[in-house]
């Protein structure tokens, strides 16, 4: 049940609200200032939302929080949803409204009386964030979602403005699609075969074998995935929307479809969720989608390193010495601390091949960053403090938590080796830190670079604002509104 809710809309017409079917809802101030439906609806239901409205429950409401009165007389709809939302809301609260919405529609019609309450595209983005769910394996599907029928002042304004944000709640359900498939299903191969499906959307995919990956000399990412029998690939994504020549933003995605943590095997406890250990090549994906479907005036490219950490007989054993794509020898302390491996090789060939203008890179890295910062809040590492600080202000307007941690030459030195360049792991203490540090020795002097570890805000245990358990799609908003902010064309 992971497609978009159909959403639609339509002028203002109060005389069809009495014949209406499935729910209705209405936005309501905290002043009880009622708009021309609201009123509509409480003549029809003899005054049931004044009652409502004038009860304590209402009182102790949240702003963007819904009261739902069931089976309301002198309606043919189920329910009316009461809203309590001010008149312009900021675009947070206008989600969270919308949000709201999805959770008491769940499977039925809605007709949303927008009128002329501010921000409708995004209460849309709420709307279609919260809707959604994953039931693809299981016998008995849920009901699909009902309609939504957003009723506007000036619909076609609203549903232009709409437009980019639902092409971003797209690219949301892509990821989150991607991030929750077991690993017996998204294999590497099957995970490839989805990335090249954006053809259809203007993408340029191609997919680069093992074979070539050993021509590239990419050793760090092959010694991850050589005790699997899935192969190895990775998968350039590339949108040209912008000015022909102009240098892409590159996005890096860690994409172990299944981490077993190979010769040094995780716990049997919890292994189970480390069918999410692709999410940073599931958001990069995501965001792909996103910005191709909205047509963004930009040029991004997105490269994803595809493989499975398996346990066997060729695999990758502790204290093996592998060379980088750039060169540079790594002692393989903790098969474990394999994601940096694969994308270490994965941002040498993006800076090599694709020059890009700037780099992210994304991963499930460290257990350690869910130690620090919980599952409120990504690491951001970064070399550049106004690249960091844009990316900082884009996750901060999409209320997607993002916390900037630091770098520096003392947690460099633990990575040291005796026997190769560098070693895998830097031990316990500061172990996304060190983690962020092995791949800064990847990146080049001039390059701005940002390395997100979304290991605690990937895929969580419980519902979320915006999102039910599961994945989240962290980082789509945020880096298609660092996309629209910094590297966009404006007209």
């Amino acid at each position: 049940m992971a497609e978009l809710r159909a959403l639609t809309f339509v002028p203002v017409d109060l005389e069809s609200l009495a014949t209406a079917e499935g729910r209705i809802a209405v936005f309501i101030t905290p002043d009880l200032k009622l708009s021309a439906g609201a009123r509509r609806l409480n003549r029809l239901t003899k005054g049931a939302l004044a009652r409502a409205t004038g009860s304590e429950a209402w009182d102790k409401l949240g702003e963007g929080k819904a009261m739902s009165l069931n089976w309301p007389a002198g309606l043919q709809a189920q329910a009316v949803d009461l809203v309590k939302l001010p008149r312009r809301p900021a675009p947070d609260l206008a989600r969270k409204a919308g949000a709201a919405l999805a959770l008491s529609a769940g499977s039925s019609a809605v007709t949303v009386l927008v009128e002329g309450t501010g921000r409708p595209e995004e209460i849309a983005l709420g709307l279609a964030l919260r809707g959604y769910g994953f039931d693809d394996h299981k016998t008995k599907k849920g009901d699909p979602f009902g309609t939504a029928t957003l009723m506007c002042t000036k619909p076609d304004e609203a549903e232009a403005a709409a437009a980019p944000r639902l092409a971003v709640a797209e690219g949301v359900h892509f990821t989150r699609n991607l991030v929750n498939e077991p690993a017996n299903i998204l294999t590497t191969t099957e995970f490839a075969k989805r990335l090249e499906g954006l053809r259809d959307l203007g993408v340029e995919v191609e997919v680069l074998e093992e074979k070539a990956l050993a021509k590239l000399g990419m050793r760090a990412l092959l010694c991850v995935g050589q005790g699997s029998e899935s192969p190895s690939k990775v998968v350039i994504m590339r949108w040209k929307g912008g000015a022909k020549g102009d240098a892409p933003l590159a996005l890096i995605g860690k994409g172990v479809v299944f981490d077993t943590g190979g010769i040094s095997l995780k716990p049997a406890a919890g292994m189970e969720d480390m069918t999410m250990d692709m999410g940073g090549a599931g958001v990069v994906a995501g965001v792909m989608h996103a910005v191709a479907k909205r047509k963004a005036k930009a040029n991004v490219v997105g490269l994803v390193g595809l493989v499975e950490n398996m346990p066997s007989g060729s695999a990758v054993r502790p204290g093996d010495v592998v060379t980088s794509m750039k060169g540079d020898t790594i002692e393989v302390v903790n098969t474990d601390a394999e994601g940096r491996l694969v994308l270490c090789d994965v941002m040498w060939h993006a800076q090599e091949t694709e020059k890009p203008a700037a780099m992210i890179d994304l991963a499930t890295l460290t257990g350690a960053c869910i130690i620090a910062l919980g599952h409120e809040n990504a690491a951001v590492y970064s070399n550049d403090d106004s690249f960091a600080g844009t990316f900082l202000k884009a996750a901060e307007t999409e209320r997607e938590g993002a916390w900037r941690m630091p770098l520096g030459q003392a947690y460099d030195d633990m990575l040291k080796s005796p026997v190769a360049d560098m070693k895998n792991i830097g031990g316990r203490p500061a172990g996304s830190i060190t983690a962020a540090q092995f791949l800064k020795r990847f990146v080049k002097d001039d390059m701005p670079w940002i390395h997100l570890d979304i290991a605690g805000v990937a895929h969580v245990k419980s519902d979320q604002e915006l999102s039910p358990k599961g994945a989240t799609g962290w980082g789509v908003r945020a880096l298609d509104r660092l996309i629209s902010d910094r590297f966009e064309a404006k007209d």
